[in-house]
């Protein structure tokens, strides 16, 4: 590939590749940049315990009663309002939802995947992938669950959605 954009970059100017999947004209940038993220988990980690125990956690402020997904330990409203975790419900109805079919890097070895958005039974809305193999079935308003995978190859656990049959 970087021979290719070599090539159009003599020829025309400019470092160019063509798409094997789509046959557009990519600019194809000769700085690879890696980035890998280090985040604190440590005020949050009860949610990554909960996904290996199978279930999906929130925070819920005791002041006002909101319901913080993903989970946040400092109330927006006020941080010094304690918060306690609660387990989402795994049921809700489907919002909305996305075919990603152009990737970030970090996801370019994944197909073409969903995102969806789902209003829980308890109002939560949650954002993430979508289980599903044919998007022609996904409908707003369908019953979807929450589920917890190991998402491969990286082998880590994620909640997704994924319709009732």
């Amino acid at each position: 590939m970087e021979e290719f954009a070599d090539e159009m970059k003599r020829s025309v100017g400019i470092p160019a590749i063509i798409d094997p999947r789509t046959g557009s004209t990519m600019w194809y940038d000769q700085r690879e940049l890696k980035i890998r993220y280090l985040l604190s988990i440590d005020r949050i980690k009860k949610f990554f315990e909960a996904l290996g125990e199978g279930k999906i956690l929130a925070t819920k402020c005791k002041k006002t009663g909101r319901i913080l997904f993903p989970p946040q330990v400092d109330c927006p409203g006020d941080p010094k309002d304690e918060v306690e975790w609660v387990e989402i419900p795994n049921e809700g109805e489907l919002i909305t939802w996305t075919i990603i079919n152009i990737k970030p890097y970090s996801f370019s070895h994944y197909e073409d995947y969903i995102v969806g958005i789902a209003r829980m039974r308890n109002n939560v809305n949650v954002l993430s992938w979508v289980r599903c193999r044919d998007p022609s079935k996904l409908k707003p308003g369908m019953k979807v669950k929450l589920v917890i995978v190991k998402r491969e190859p990286e082998g880590h656990l994620v909640y997704e959605l994924e319709p009732v049959e």
